[in-house]
């Protein structure tokens, strides 16, 4: 998933325009053109319960507004659309004329020619919006991100979606960009659904790059937040951004988890389901947070 890396005019990172790395690995912001071949999006799938946006935003009479989401690094679009149809529940092939009624996905990449490539091939172009953005480069974000939301009458998304983000982000903004990108998305959705990277994916990224003869990533070596990187972001989502894990929903086959957040805030108006937190106890995967 194409991250952020140094901001150039508009919010587009200058290394887009460079020739394109086709290695698989060596993309330094995780711009792979061909992501999806080697993380299938069923593997994600698989894992997340179909009814999962119906349990959070169980719908109501007097409230017939869409679900909103915000997917952050969507590469070439393969894992966003395929998301949208597995909430939905819709086969291949299968279009629903009211389902963009229901759910509205902006998904947002660094990358050009990805961003491009998801709106060409999108089958749902009524309900999922591509756009070119530097998550990182703050005025571009605002702009775009409530241009989208004002459309709905709405100032944040209901759920964001990090999908193998989070390394690219930290590898080229360091400590306190991370930081920063969690604060942003936390305070920009009601849940969040994210999969870290672990530190062993740092360490393969960063010797990718300089067997290619690439320059280093600027922060890998003075990183102090490495090791458990999962348990890493559930600290710091939890304990400076206001939010709560509600549940971890296990690991892909490359061994990444996929953890649901929720802001403490929206409690009060909306408890968290019962069976969403029965499921989690159940199958023990909060068991990394408790050690």
């Amino acid at each position: 998933m194409a991250a952020s890396g140094r901001q150039a005019a508009g919010g587009v990172e200058e290394a887009a325009q460079e020739p394109r790395i086709l290695e698989p690995g060596a993309a330094p912001f995780g711009n792979f053109p061909h992501y999806s071949r080697f993380h299938p999006p069923e593997q994600r799938l698989r894992l997340l319960p179909p009814e999962l946006l119906r349990r959070l935003f169980p719908p109501s009479s007097s409230e017939s507004r869409p679900i909103l989401g915000l997917d952050v690094g969507c590469n070439s679009g393969d894992l966003s659309v395929a998301l949208y149809k597995h909430f939905l529940s819709l086969r291949d092939g299968e279009t629903c004329s009211d389902a963009s009624r229901e759910l509205h996905l902006l998904c947002c990449d660094i990358d050009p020619v990805l961003v491009e490539r998801a709106e060409k091939e999108c089958p749902f172009p009524d309900a999922l919006t591509f756009i070119t953005l530097d998550f990182m480069n703050q005025r571009t974000r605002e702009v775009l991100l409530n241009s989208f939301l004002s459309q709905f009458g709405r100032s944040v998304f209901d759920i964001g979606f990090c999908m193998s983000v989070t390394m690219w982000i930290h590898l080229n903004h360091g400590d306190h960009g991370l930081w920063e990108f969690l604060a942003h998305l936390s305070s920009l959705c009601r849940y969040l659904l994210v999969e870290p990277q672990p530190w062993k994916c740092y360490r393969a990224a960063a010797r990718r790059l300089r067997k290619l003869g690439l320059h280093d990533f600027d922060h890998f070596r003075s990183l102090a937040i490495r090791g458990d990187m999962a348990n890493q972001i559930v600290q710091i989502l939890t304990q400076d951004h206001g939010m709560e894990l509600v549940c971890c929903f296990g690991n892909t086959s490359w061994d990444r988890s996929l953890l649901l957040f929720r802001a403490k805030q929206t409690t009060e108006t909306h408890p968290i389901p019962e069976l969403l937190t029965e499921e989690g106890k159940e199958r023990n995967r909060l068991r990394f947070w408790r050690q």
